[in-house]
């Protein structure tokens, strides 16, 4: 046995993530890591790591009592993490990365680039790795940069290697590869911790199966002890608490209409639409595309092909400023960066999207201003001590609350939603909740991407069910959770809705 955690546990202020996170890895063998978002999967791995401390419970490596403090100790012992997203130099080659701060030197210290080379490709070669120790990072495939990673791990003899949702972004063909490249680490007696989604990999190459639920160790087992359907009710299996209840409204006419609107690797082929007076709910897991179809609608990246139709014309986003005219309005998942000015006072922000409305010739009209901010605040209960305050000092809840109220401010009535709760307590949320049920009553439109599956369960009119850069399924808003994850994690070949119907 390589590793044995027993009842870790880990605070991030007042947020429990891990109450009793408890696993055991052997050599030779690939131990799947299972769970929601959220469930404390990647806070787990992250103490193994060494990226993270700790504040109770015990890890054994070998037998022998560790409490690793940072990755260089964690590497020291033999443990690697391979990170969902790239971690190398993009600029520097396959050789350099691999070799990063552990360059062999030449007698007077100068890197010996030739010997770097020459060990990087027969690490390369060893592993049958479709790369050469010449190439540049940058030009890799997401499945290459992975490789590199890797082989970095390898180059300084780790034991156990941790895989954070290796394939969430990458193609059928890639995901096929690093499924090779994991069996083949097996082989050689690496024990390999591998944190998916994805049901459909359970069989393809793991060998035993933890699963996480609200930061607690709720089954762990032999793959061939348990089914599908099993691992499923694990991972959503808790009582769903109803923190708000919302009553379905018939919908209106189509007011958005998106036509196999696709944007290589990402998204593919997707259409769906939005109703007046009707809440969408987007459910999926990580990497399944909801975020980058939200941009992709509000003219953030770019389409390679599709129609996007606002009351049945096409139109022709190109860019934020051409979504926000068509009455487009997104309120993005992180609100902090890309949300707010926080350094700007909550009047500010209010206006930011309608300056033309509070300025004439370009000098901007301090009253209409203040009057403005005064309605908005009271409307949508925003707490602060005036106006003049600094956006980034209000709470998660205020600072999501002035994040809508901007786009209200600009008469907008397509909202894009992206995890409008994510951060702020569960007052906040049913405040939120509140705020997205007025609009959608005085006829606005919404889609609420979210990865909280009760949220979508109480306040969306319908789910749609993103898998892999697609639509896998639609769902009527009372269905229940199992339906919704087995839409994320499986292909689906036609809509749900005939076991579900409205």
């Amino acid at each position: 046995m390589l590793l044995q955690l027993k009842n870790i546990q880990k605070r991030f202020g007042g947020v429990v993530a891990l109450r009793n996170g408890s696993l055991d890895v052997n050599a030779g063998e690939v131990h799947l890591l299972m769970g929601e978002n959220g469930a404390g999967k990647s806070t787990l791995m992250k103490i193994v790591a060494g990226m993270l401390e700790r504040d109770g419970g015990e890890m054994l490596w070998q037998g022998q009592g560790v409490h690793l403090h940072n990755p260089v100790e964690a590497a020291s012992h033999g443990i690697a993490m391979v990170h969902q997203e790239s971690l190398l130099a993009p600029h520097l080659t396959v050789a350099e990365n691999i070799f990063l701060g552990r360059e062999p030197r030449l007698p007077l210290g100068w890197v010996n680039r030739g010997e770097v080379i020459q060990r990087a490709a027969r690490l390369i070669e060893d592993h049958h790795f479709p790369l050469k120790a010449e190439w540049r990072v940058e030009k890799l495939s997401p499945a290459g940069k992975q490789m590199v990673e890797i082989c970095r791990a390898i180059q300084q003899g780790s034991s156990l290697l941790i895989f954070d949702e290796p394939t969430s972004s990458l193609s059928e063909s890639e995901t096929q590869e690093v499924f090779h490249i994991v069996r083949g680490l097996r082989d050689r007696n690496v024990g390999v911790i591998y944190i998916t989604h994805r049901l459909e990999e359970l069989r393809a190459i793991g060998d035993r199966v933890t699963v996480l639920r609200d930061g607690e160790t709720v089954h762990s087992g032999s793959m061939s002890e348990v089914t599908t359907d099993q691992i499923i009710r694990h991972m959503v299996g808790r009582e769903l608490t109803s923190i708000y209840s919302r009553e379905p409204v018939q919908p209106g006419e189509e007011v958005l209409q998106v036509e196999h609107l696709t944007r290589e690797p990402v998204l593919k082929d997707i259409s769906f639409c939005l109703r007046a007076g009707e809440i969408t709910g987007m459910a999926g897991l990580i990497g399944a595309g909801r975020t980058e179809l939200c941009r992709a609608i509000f003219g953030l990246d770019p389409i390679d092909r599709g129609t996007i139709r606002i009351a049945g014309k096409p139109v022709h986003i190109r860019s934020p400023r051409d979504a926000v005219a068509q009455g487009l309005a997104l309120i993005p998942e992180d609100r902090q960066r890309t949300g707010l000015a926080t350094a700007l006072p909550i009047s500010y922000n209010l206006t930011l999207a309608s300056l033309g409305s509070v300025s004439r010739f370009g000098i901007l009209d301090h009253t209409a201003e203040r009057k403005i901010a005064a309605e908005y605040t009271a409307r949508l209960r925003i707490r602060a001590e005036s106006s003049k305050q600094r956006a980034g000092r209000l709470s998660g809840g205020n600072q999501q609350k002035v994040a809508i109220a901007k786009w209200l401010v600009r008469g907008a009535r397509i909202f894009l939603f992206d995890e409008p709760t994510r951060g702020i307590d569960v007052g906040a949320k049913v405040e939120v909740f509140q705020v997205m049920d007025e609009l959608a009553r005085g006829g606005a439109a919404i889609l609420m991407v979210s990865s909280e599956m009760t949220e979508l369960l109480q306040v969306a009119d319908r789910i749609l069910v993103m898998r892999q850069g697609r639509i896998s399924g639609e769902l009527p808003g009372r269905t229940t959770p199992e339906q919704i994850m087995r839409c994320a994690a499986f292909e689906v070949s036609a809509a749900t809705t005939e076991e579900h119907p409205e």
